[in-house]
């Protein structure tokens, strides 16, 4: 999933707009973008702040971008693949303008938190979003629908063994839905289902409590300073390693380490 902001552009000469995968943008403010098949038959199209413009793939179109901010957010073509089960042939989305959906809406803002905060979930959270903004897409938005498979039970306990080693393995590293994914032999979107039917909980925060956990182990050791600990447990910055764990525990990581001493 490709992260991109797009600001009213001081030249007023229309360009073309190509994209190879389908694209979902969020008006910021109120504002307009002027688009056609040719420079000649240009529309204006008026965006309140929160309106959407889903854009399939391959759609070729001059626009002029003269007082729109907006955030484009691109899904790949093996993410809607794997939301349509890997039935065979490309997902075609229909084109909508001025598209208003609670859910895309609020999975469109969670990716903008996390690009103003700097990306410190990395390509997990990012990864799982995409899964989710997929598969609302092709449920509701797809040219051609696909029955969705259903599955029976979830993980056995041999490959979710597999996933908390892999995790474990690779804590202060940058992990991803795939590679959780590929370490038990699974496509992304299937993992994902299974993983949650297995758990109760998202790969995501599955990732997030075992790094805590892993942090708390380490606060209880008087030695060492918290950004050490946080960079350990895979965490980009001490920001968002506090922010995370007072989330989970109720108490920053130096309270956490004070309490523990003190007892």
């Amino acid at each position: 999933m490709r992260v991109e902001l797009n600001l009213p552009e001081p030249v007023r000469e229309p360009r073309m707009w190509v994209k190879d995968q389908a694209v979902l943008a969020m008006a910021f403010r109120a504002g307009s973008i002027e688009m056609g098949l040719h420079r000649s038959e240009m529309t204006r199209v008026t965006y309140d702040p929160g309106a959407m413009a889903l854009v399939p793939r391959h759609l070729e179109k001059w626009f002029r971008n003269e007082d729109l901010h907006a955030l484009c957010v691109t899904i790949s073509d093996a993410a809607l693949a794997a939301a349509s089960n890997g039935a065979s042939g490309e997902v075609e989305l229909r084109r909508v303008d001025n598209l208003v959906d609670a859910r895309l809406g609020a999975l469109v803002q969670a990716v903008n938190a996390e690009r103003i905060a700097g990306f410190p979930s990395g390509r997990v959270f990012l990864d799982s979003v995409e899964q989710a903004l997929a598969a609302t897409l092709v449920d509701g938005y797809a040219a051609r629908h696909r029955p969705v498979r259903t599955y029976r039970g979830g993980l056995g306990s041999a490959r979710l063994r597999r996933i908390k080693e892999f995790v474990d393995a690779k804590i202060e590293d940058e992990l991803t839905l795939c590679e959780m994914a590929q370490s038990v032999e699974l496509s992304t979107a299937h993992f994902s289902r299974m993983f949650r039917k297995s758990t109760g909980e998202s790969p995501h925060h599955f990732v997030l409590r075992h790094r805590v956990e892993r942090a708390k182990a380490m606060l209880r050791v008087a030695e060492g300073r918290v950004l050490d600990v946080a960079v350990a447990c895979g965490f980009k910055t001490q920001q968002h390693f506090a922010r995370v764990f007072r989330r989970m525990c109720r108490v920053s990581p130096t309270e956490y380490r004070q309490e523990f001493l003190r007892d």
